[in-house]
This record gives C-alpha cells, sequence and structure tokens, in this order.
C-alpha cells in the first residue's frame, strides 16, 4: 500500500503518499470564482512584499507560518497573486481543523503493564519479515527494543490508539489529528463518509481506514502476549493524522504534521504516502496549465521546507518509495494526476525534474519493498537516485518461499471497525477471509491483517530507525534526541548489501521486467542493503 497521496501500503492508494489539498480542478480561473484560501509561499525575507502581491490581486491575509514561508490568503485570482517575483508558489488550502496547543514535553506517560514473553507473541510465527531482519528473541529483542523515551510519529489516516496491540505503547498526549473529515468533494461525490464525530473530526486515537494502525503495529506492537511484536516494541506511538479516511493527503495537513513532530520533540516519523493530487510535481511543465504549475511549485516547496524544518530538530524522516513498479528515474508519462477530485486525471509527459513528494525529497530515506524470498517486489518502485533503502513490505508474487497467498504479506494490527465495515468479519466477530486473523486471550480478542506495499516496508525502517535512537539518542526534547545524518548513516552502515539479481532486467511473475543498475553498495533495487534490525542493535557507535 501506499496512502493516497500514494499510499504505499496495502497496493490501494492510499497514496498515501500524500495530499496535495487542493480543491476543486486546478484550471484557469473564471470571472465569477469564488474567493477561496490559498497557501502563498514567499521567498526568503520576502513576506512583506508577498503580502503586498496578494493585497494588491484583492486578497486578504487571513494567517501566516513564519517557519515554514508561507501566508494564508482568501483570495479569487490566485494567479495574480503568484505572477510576482516574491511568491514561490500558490496552492488551494483544505479544511483541516485546528489542534490544542503543543506542548513541549511529553508530559506525564502512563504505560500500561505489558507482559515480556521470552519467545515471542502468539503470531510471531507469521512474521517472516522479522525473521527477515533480525527482529526476534534471539536477534534485536535481545539485546535493543527501543525506549519510552523515544517517540515515533506516524503520519497516515489515524492511529487506533485502543486496539490491545497498539494501546501499551500509544501516547494518547501527544497524538494530534490535523485533518476534518468531508462526507463528500465539492463535486458532490462521496469521499470520507458519514460524520461520526462532533465537527467532522475524529478524535486522536481513531482510524477509520486502517493504514495508520497497520504500519504503527509493524513499528512498535508490544511483546505482551497477545497478536504480533513490532521492530521496537517499547517505543512511544504518536499518532500525527495527516490523511483524510479516504486516504488523501493535501498538503498543509502533512506540512503541520512534520511541523508539529519536530516542535515536541518526534523523534523519527513515517510517511507511507504521497502528497496529494500530484504523482509527480513539475515546476515548469508545458502541458500544465498556469495553475496547476503553481500549485505543483507550493507543493515542492512546501514539503522542502517542512523536511528541512523537521530535520533541523532532530526529526529522522522515513518514507515509502511508491507502488507503481516504476523506475522514478526515467518515468516519462503521468496519467493518475491530478487525483483529486475524481475525475481530475489527466495524461501528461513529464521527465526526471517532476518529483514525487516526499520520496524524491533530500533528506528523506525512501524505502523500496522486497517479498519473503528477498527479491525487490514487482509493484515497488525503485531507481538508482532514489532507492535508499530497502525492507520486506510482501508481495504475492513471491513464491519459492513455502509460503502461500496472504501469508507472502506483511501481518499488523488493523481495527475491528474497519474490518467490519469492509465486511470482513461476520457479525460474531469470525474473520471471513484468509487474510484477517483473529486473536484472542482473556476473553479479549484483537484482529490483525495481511496487507502489502512499500506502506508495509517504511514502518521496517522506521522500527530500526527507533532502535539506534533509543540506543545513542542523548536527553532532549521529548525525551531522546539524535542527528538525523548520524542516524541514517547507522541504517546504511549496518543494512545488509544486496546487489541487483543477475541478470539485471529482471522479469516478474507479473510479466512485467525492470531494470536494476547499480554496483552491490548501492543499487536501484536495494538501495544500501536489506535493513538489519539485529545489527543495529549491536554495532558499536
Amino acid at each position: 500500500m501506499y496512502a493516497r497521496g500514494r499510499l504505499a501500503g496495502a497496493i490501494m492508494s492510499i497514496t498515501m503518499l500524500g495530499g496535495l489539498g487542493a480543491a476543486g480542478l486546478p484550471g484557469a480561473a473564471s470571472a465569477s470564482e469564488p474567493a477561496r484560501n490559498y497557501l502563498v509561499f514567499y521567498t526568503d525575507g520576502h513576506r512583506a512584499t508577498a503580502e503586498r502581491a496578494a493585497e494588491a490581486a484583492g486578497g486578504t491575509i487571513q494567517g501566516r507560518d513564519d517557519k515554514l514561508g508561507y501566508l494564508v490568503v482568501r483570495a479569487s485570482d490566485p494567479e495574480k497573486i503568484g505572477a510576482d517575483p516574491s511568491v514561490v508558489g500558490v496552492t488551494l488550502d483544505r479544511p483541516i481543523g485546528k489542534t490544542a496547543g503543543a506542548p513541549v514535553t511529553s508530559g506525564a506517560r502512563h504505560a500500561e503493564h505489558v507482559r515480556s514473553v521470552p519467545g515471542g507473541d502468539p503470531l510471531s510465527g507469521r512474521q517472516w519479515d522479522m525473521k527477515m531482519i533480525g527482529a526476534t528473541p534471539t536477534g534485536s529483542y535481545a539485546k535493543a527494543r527501543g525506549s519510552h523515551k523515544v517517540l515515533v510519529g506516524v503520519i497516515d489516516t489515524g492511529v487506533d490508539g485502543k486496539h490491545p496491540d497498539i494501546a501499551p505503547n500509544f501516547n494518547r498526549a501527544l497524538s494530534r489529528n490535523f485533518v476534518v473529515d468531508e462526507p463528500t468533494d465539492e463535486n458532490g461525490k462521496p469521499l470520507d463518509g458519514p460524520c461520526e464525530h462532533k465537527g467532522c473530526k475524529d478524535p486522536a486515537d481513531v482510524d477509520d481506514d486502517g493504514h495508520g494502525t497497520h504500519v504503527a503495529s509493524t513499528i512498535g506492537s508490544p511483546i505482551n502476549g497477545i497478536g504480533v511484536s513490532g521492530v521496537a516494541p517499547d517505543v512511544s506511538l504518536v499518532n500525527l493524522r495527516a490523511g483524510t479516511d479516504s486516504g488523501f493527503f493535501f498538503l498543509k495537513p502533512t506540512m503541520d504534521a512534520l511541523e508539529y513532530a519536530a516542535d515536541v520533540g518526534v523523534d523519527v516519523v513515517n510517511m507511507s504516502f504521497f502528497v496529494d493530487p500530484w504523482a509527480f510535481n513539475c515546476a515548469n511543465n508545458a502541458s500544465d496549465t498556469n495553475r496547476e504549475r503553481l500549485e505543483q511549485r507550493a507543493i515542492l516547496e512546501g514539503m522542502r521546507r517542512a523536511v528541512k524544518y523537521a530535520r533541523a530538530h532532530g526529526v529522522t524522516l522515513v518514507t515509502a518509495i511508491g507502488n507503481e513498479g516504476l523506475d522514478l528515474g526515467k518515468v516519462k508519462n503521468d496519467t493518475s494526476s491530478p487525483d483529486f477530485p475524481k475525475g481530475s486525471e489527466k495524461k501528461r509527459s513529464v521527465d526526471n525534474t517532476c518529483l514525487s513528494v516526499p520520496a524524491e525529497l533530500d533528506g528523506v530515506i525512501s524505502v523500496s519493498s522486497v517479498g519473503p524470498g528477498g527479491q525487490k517486489a514487482s509493484y515497488s518502485d525503485y531507481g538508482v537516485e532514489q532507492t535508499d533503502i530497502a525492507a520486506p513490505g510482501g508481495d504475492m508474487f513471491d513464491g519459492g518461499t513455502g509460503l502461500k497467498g496472504a501469508s507472502r504479506e506483511i501481518l499488523a494490527a488493523v481495527p475491528e471497525n474497519v474490518l467490519r465495515a469492509k465486511g470482513l468479519v461476520d457479525a460474531a466477530g469470525t474473520p471471513k477471509t484468509s487474510s484477517v486473523i483473529r486473536d484472542c486471550h482473556d476473553g479479549k480478542c484483537a484482529y490483525y491483517q495481511y496487507l502489502e506495499g512499500t506502506s508495509m516496508a517504511a514502518p521496517h525502517v522506521t522500527g530500526v530507525a527507533a532502535l539506534i535512537i533509543g540506543r545513542f539518542g542523548k536527553p532532549g526534547k521529548g525525551g531522546l534526541q539524535m542527528d538525523p545524518a548520524q542516524v541514517e548513516r547507522m541504517l546504511y552502515a549496518t543494512a545488509t548489501p544486496k546487489g541487483c539479481p543477475a541478470p539485471r532486467t529482471y522479469r516478474y511473475g507479473t510479466g512485467e521486467s525492470q531494470v536494476c543498475e547499480g554496483p552491490t553498495a548501492k543499487n536501484g533495487f536495494f538501495g544500501h542493503g536489506l535493513v538489519d534490525a539485529a545489527r543495529a542493535a549491536t554495532v558499536a557507535p
């Protein structure tokens, strides 16, 4: 999958690789176009000039973010504002609601009693992915399990903080929801569905999609005698919801989540999505309208600034690379953008200057996916410039391991309400498909689901990064802090080198061929190699 912005996880579009935040078609303005709120990014030191340009275009200043350098302007002619040299990009803002003031520390955290199980959890035998990276009772669990002082942010569709295999490590005090559900899009088509909570805003412990909970579980489900175990079973999980129920990730909530993570002392964040509505953001594509170019420039600039701000404040950033089976350095066509609202897609030519965000941004660790046999998953995007590291993400087409069907995918926690909504369990709670597992103890049952995608690969890397920070981080805001550049170096140094297949042109069971480029030390399929929890748990500083 890859969250809608392209969800990198269960192969579906949770692109959750992100979401732009543009409402309505980004074509040319009409004379009768109503005023809307826009994010106006200005060049460094030119806020006042941008404000004057916005007002000269008939806009009114609604707010601003000095940390990331943008204004919120209500206007009906964004192109006129974007024509000023002080303006880098302009994109529609979408309603996201407001969060409570961010505390400067995590505050008191009352962890539930967690029963340590020497042999692992009941479903550990199904977790081939943990065995592959050495996250086992005789591997990393024996040496390093992370620390509750390590704050791991999950920027996703939400996290079910009440799930029995999430709750012991869920940091409710710091968790936030940066989005408001929208029942329909501006064309009246179903989007998020009916509102369940006041103001259409879910609490910060709710996940109506399931993607974010699955990701969080892989990172940090505790070893507690229930279900599965995560890569770093003793960390604190912080829900930083930026994705809608329908899986879209728009620009402002995504930036807000990153900025908040930086301000409260989160150590590492997982981003298994792409920012909507553009699969590839082009700063100056001739086939795009002026407004579309302004929008894509805003996404590129806004996310670059948010990433830079987060890294400068000690946040290590991990992202899924994407699920289209593309060499991201050689993409020539884009037929899936813009993906919001529905029906807006068009065919356009793109080149290597057009970027998937956040996967192709500097300062972000981009993760490709492998199946149980260790080969790159057929769906996983790749590229010698883009792939930084590989991790298990599952692959239904990866045979020869003795595993069959869904068991070739990644098993992790999923909210019961999501399974019921999708009809995957019956009225009595019995799973109706082999892809769903129910685990019951002491009268309580929890649910788990097999999913595959780069969304499932990225949290393995996030978990290992958390182990490294738990071992070598120094006391700081939120608990521990460690330079993201140092975390990144150690991730790569402890990864298991993995060279290109021979021959380099690999034909998958799907019939498609993909070409691996680069040496064993750094190549397009596996980057610096396969992430290794056992080595990260024992490596010397």
